[in-house]
């Protein structure tokens, strides 16, 4: 799919390396990763194993002048990802306690957050529904890119007979990423106050899980819905 300025294609392995790179560039409310938890590795492994080795057909790149800048890994198969999670954090907690005593004080404070306070505040997902996550670089995170990436993922699922999809944002307390999702006629399942990063930011910080029935309308997937017709639960 292109569109001017940018492109939307498939995943391809040759992308792997760059996925992952992205993916700690923004994983700090969209920065780098690296103030808070300094293993860009374990980072990676842990929030794109899954998509790049079991379900690449799943992932799409957005690109600029054949450069990625930005990415949407999602999952179809719910069970299969709770399996390969299991199996992960088993191999990802002997690598964390054998790297632990090389880790700055900032990092070990992260790993500290998963262990203590991760189940508390993570608010819990459809676990028989698939999700998806998004990344993207500042110079394309523009309401055009979004709605085409979410506009190619949405029918790549209605070709494939999937009638739900679930996502689990990062958001402020102003709500607006949340606003521009409903828009398109997800809703909002719940939100939980995420404490990791408060030593870094005055603003509250959220986590919120979203959910869309994947519904045709006049050819689309992705369509705007009445203002207001989905509410957050706090």
């Amino acid at each position: 799919m292109e569109t001017p300025g940018f492109t939307i294609r498939e995943y391809q392995p040759k992308d792997r390396q760059t996925i992952r790179d992205l993916c700690c560039q923004t994983g700090f409310l969209g920065g780098p990763i690296d103030p808070v938890f300094e293993d860009r590795d374990l980072f990676a492994d842990f929030l794109t194993d899954y998509y790049l080795l079991c379900e690449p057909d799943s992932a799409f790149v957005v690109t600029v002048d054949n450069a990625v800048k930005g990415y949407l890994l999602g999952c179809r198969f719910p069970r299969r990802h709770q399996i390969f999670t299991i199996r992960q954090s088993v191999s990802l907690g002997a690598k964390t306690l054998f790297r632990l005593p090389r880790y700055q004080a900032e990092s070990r404070r992260y790993i500290r957050w998963i262990a203590l306070y991760a189940w508390q505040e993570v608010p819990e997902a459809p676990r028989n529904v698939g999700h998806f996550h998004m990344n993207f670089l500042p110079e394309v995170k523009r309401i055009a890119v979004f709605r085409a990436v979410l506009e190619r993922y949405l029918r790549f699922l209605a070709d494939h007979g999937v009638k739900q999809i679930s996502a689990q944002m990062v958001t402020f307390d102003e709500r607006r990423t949340l606003h521009l999702f409903e828009r398109y006629g997800f809703r909002v399942l719940n939100r939980s106050r995420i404490s990791k990063f408060e030593r870094f930011t005055s603003e509250s910080v959220y986590l919120s899980t979203i959910v869309k029935d994947i519904v045709e309308k006049d050819g689309r997937v992705l369509y705007q819905v009445a203002p207001g017709a989905h509410r957050a639960k706090s």
